[in-house]
């Protein structure tokens, strides 16, 4: 089993896999609702807006569940803080995925088409993020020593996000045909998909101090 968190306490180990997997179809999710809504495929849209709403569902009972047993059956009392804090944090990210698409889904941003390429490839990164997140997080819970084979890619990922993003929103505002509320609608979803990203290695950083106190 690994020198993991939850050692030989299969039950739960297995809930935490599925919750992860939930956090990792939502990105999937995510990414397939604004490719359907950018190539204006309102129906696939509403289909993936739909599935990631059940996917944020399933994840919160996943997650109540876990916190239940780890109380219940008295699990790891020395890190319980903490994995309570991670699971939030995850669970906080699977959040971000579906309100990006609600939001979508309320403001119905028009994006011009040659915005369409960098919001798509900032979307990826911001995904890519919150996945190597997950790789660190499952790590965690089964081989703490593997952490940081994954953790630093997040930190990447991020940079990546962050380059896409300040040349999208230079692109935005040096477009001399659209008014600065559309401007500033535009930035605003930018900001938003950056956010993830932001918050996924937010994630991970705490997630690497966690590892600290458990080497100690």
């Amino acid at each position: 089993m690994g020198n993991g968190i939850l050692k030989r306490k299969i039950g739960i180990e297995k809930q935490v896999d599925d919750f992860l997997d939930r956090l990792s179809e939502a990105g999937l999710l995510c990414r397939n609702g604004l490719d359907a809504y950018l190539k204006e495929n309102m129906e696939a849209f509403a289909t993936s807006l739909t599935c990631i709403r059940n996917t944020e569902h399933r994840g919160d009972d996943l997650r109540r569940s876990i916190e239940q047993d780890i109380y219940t059956k008295t699990l790891i009392p020395e890190s319980r803080g903490d994995v309570m804090e991670l699971l939030e944090d995850m669970d906080a990210l699977l959040d971000r995925f579906t309100g990006l698409i609600w939001q979508f889904e309320i403001e119905r941003p028009d994006i011009c088409a040659e915005f369409h390429e960098s919001f798509r490839e900032l979307l990826q990164y911001s995904v890519e993020a919150v996945e190597a997140t997950v790789r660190s997080c499952r790590a965690f819970f089964k081989d703490i020593h593997t952490v940081a084979d994954h953790i630093h890619k997040v930190s990447f990922w991020e940079k990546e996000s962050d380059k896409v993003s300040t040349r999208l929103q230079r692109a935005i505002f040096g477009h001399g045909n659209l008014h600065l509320s559309h401007k500033m609608h535009l930035r605003f979803f930018a900001k938003q998909v950056d956010r993830i990203a932001d918050e996924a290695e937010d994630v991970a950083d705490r997630l690497n101090i966690y590892v600290i106190k458990r080497m100690l």
